[in-house]
């Protein structure tokens, strides 16, 4: 017993004279999961991701900011840009996601809310960032009419395709629709 107590004063004195802390930060189960799905995330060639506050800084809830250029459908060749904050409730919680750029689509409106089963009703722990990217994606490549935020752009969708089509790139231009002017994002 006496030889254990020596060893862990030398190990504290070894500790204490290289000036490292002796105590390590624990990190709240919401944000080990997130470092796990960043570790294991296998992104798409249309996606990039940047994470703007890490799972470790604890000053900040962890953003993640991503960038989705789809190359297929009406939105090709447009960059959008989506943020990702989680809360300490991840994953029983969904992150909360908008879109960073004011466009013209079904199921984002211009204030930036994003439209998503998967991050309302449908959100369940065993989803990760990994099923969201997917899933915004997917919003660029199939919009959906039936679940819209923005009712003007899914009337257009539904009633008038060739219409829709035009009005997804001039607001990608940078254009007026409706009245509305939508950002560059070409």
């Amino acid at each position: 017993m006496l030889k254990l107590r020596q060893l862990q004063k030398k190990k504290q004195e070894e500790l204490a004279s290289k000036n490292l802390p002796q105590t390590t930060q624990v990190l709240p189960a919401a944000r080990i999961r997130l470092q796990r799905d960043l570790a294991s995330l296998d992104l798409p060639p249309s996606v990039a991701l940047s994470v703007l506050y890490p799972p470790e800084n604890l000053e900040h809830l962890p953003l993640v900011q991503i960038i989705i250029s789809p190359d297929e459908n009406v939105y090709a060749n447009g960059h959008f840009v989506f943020n990702i904050e989680f809360t300490d409730d991840y994953p029983i919680s969904p992150p909360h996601v908008t879109c960073q750029n004011k466009i013209y689509h079904p199921n984002i409106n211009t204030k930036g809310n994003v439209c998503l089963n998967i991050l309302r009703e449908d959100w369940s722990p065993v989803l990760d960032l990994q099923s969201i990217i997917i899933g915004l994606l997917f919003l660029f490549l199939e919009p959906n009419p039936k679940d819209p935020l923005n009712r003007a752009a899914a009337a257009e969708l539904m009633n008038n395709p060739d219409t829709f089509v035009e009005f997804v790139r001039v607001s990608m231009a940078g254009g007026m629709v409706d009245g509305e002017y939508f950002d560059r994002v070409l």
